[in-house]
This record gives C-alpha cells, structure tokens and sequence, in this order.
C-alpha cells in the first residue's frame, strides 16, 4: 500500500484510552499513510495517559465529548468543520457495560445496564455515523470495532456479546442506508487483546491462551496490524468494501 495513501484525508479516531488501546493502533498506522487526525479520549483521569500520545502524531484536535450527553458529538463534528471543513473517515472504538452486568449472566442482566451497555457500545455509532453523515460530502468510510463474541458465546462475555452482535448488524444496516452516499461502513474483529476495556472481562487471560492454542498461526493479532487493516479499511484501495466484518485474529474465528 501507497505509503501516503491517505495524505490529504481527514480521520477521526475515537476511545484513545493509553498506549495500549486499539485506537491508538489506528491512529498511529492512520498518520503514518499522512491522515490528518481529530483524537478523542473519555474524561480527564484518561488525558493524563493520552495528551502525549495525541501531541506526538500530532492530532489537530483533542477532544473528550461525551457520547452520553446529548449534543456533545454535533459539537464535535462542528469543530471538525471549522478546523477542516470536512471529515473522510471516522473509527468507532469503544465500548462499555457496567461490571455486575458484565461480570453476571446475560439472563440477569439489569434493563439499566442493558441500556447503558447498548447505547454506549451500539448506538453511539449510529449517533456518529448520523453526526459525520454531512462532513462526508464525497463519501468516506467508517470502521467499528468488534468481536467473536458477536457470532459465538465466549464463555465470560456476556452481555458485550450481545452488544457486539448488535454492533455487527448495525454496520450492515448503515452500510446499505450511507453506500448511496459513497460512505462504506466496516467491522473489524480482533481476537482478544490485552486493553484496559479487556481487563473488566472475567479470566481474561485464560481467554487470550485458548486463543492462541486454537489460532491456525498460533498467536494473536498485535496492535500494529489492527491499527494497519483499519488503515487500509478507510483508504482507497478498499473502495469496494463496506458491510463487512473482517477478522483478525490469527483464524482463530474458523475454529470450532
């Protein structure tokens, strides 16, 4: 791929957390192919793990909207508007469900955290594919983040299983609703890897050794190539992908 592949664009990256966050993996691929970045982080306690992160690429803007609030994400975009005046990709990367529910079967899910868990994980792409819809004047491409979870139960990810599986399905609506506009719409389906959202999944690494027994190449996907198939995603020499879920796992997906 064209080094400079995405010199001139326009990117937005959301749910930087720390140097271990797959948006960080994209972000850093996405600038290495001379994207122009907008980075968000969750809140002040994230800033203090992420504000060196975002000066070292440099991101043009930096910015913690909260996607639970009202207004916050047509906020964004109208900043986006005024620094750039346009947006060519955006990436979804985040995800949440409170610890009891998390952490209990999906039978006893609360409807509150059932709620929460769907609007924070599902529905914000849905807010922000509708927020960037307008900046995308020439079309554009939106990725999210997923996980097997959403095709087959994973012992211990419960209720995010279901948010995923939403996830998935909501890509393949907004891909046929946006692909009129030229705007393309993916998933991409990492294995399990070590981030800070992982950490709250109950034997976690238990989860990420079973992985790499059953993978056909033995080992997991690295930050790196992540961030570099989502690089390649919002680019134009995948301009004939959208309603996808790509995996990258190592095969592990093809495993019974």
């Amino acid at each position: 791929m064209n080094p400079a592949v995405l010199s001139g664009k326009i990117g937005l990256v959301t749910g930087l957390a720390n140097d271990k966050s797959i948006a960080w993996g994209v972000a850093r691929a996405c600038a290495s192919k001379g994207a122009e970045l907008v980075l968000t982080y969750q809140n002040d306690k994230a800033r203090q793990y992420t504000a060196a992160l975002a000066e070292s690429l440099p991101a043009s803007l930096f910015e913690p909207p909260d996607v639970t609030t009202p207004g916050s994400l047509e906020a964004l975009m109208q900043k986006i508007v005024d620094k750039h005046g346009k947006l060519d990709f955006l990436v979804h990367s985040m995800a949440f469900a409170p610890l009891a529910d998390l952490h209990g079967r999906v039978t006893d899910c609360s409807l509150e955290g059932f709620q929460k868990a769907m609007d924070i994980s599902v529905h914000s792409l849905i807010r922000m594919a509708r927020a960037a819809e307008p900046l995308m004047k020439d079309g554009g491409s939106i990725v999210t983040m997923s996980y097997l979870g959403a095709e087959r139960v994973v012992p211990n990810y419960g209720i995010m299983g279901v948010c995923k599986a939403a996830l998935e399905s909501a890509t393949r609506y907004l891909a046929d609703e946006l692909g009129p506009k030229g705007i393309r719409v993916n998933a991409v389906s990492p294995g399990p890897m070590p981030t800070r959202a992982a950490s709250g999944i109950a034997h976690f690494d238990e989860l990420m050794e079973s992985a790499i027994r059953k993978a056909p190449l033995h080992r997991l996907a690295t930050l790196e190539q992540v961030g570099e198939l989502t690089a390649f995603l919002v680019s134009a020499p995948a301009a004939a992908i959208t309603g996808s879920t790509i995996h990258a796992d190592g095969g592990y997906h093809i495993e019974a």
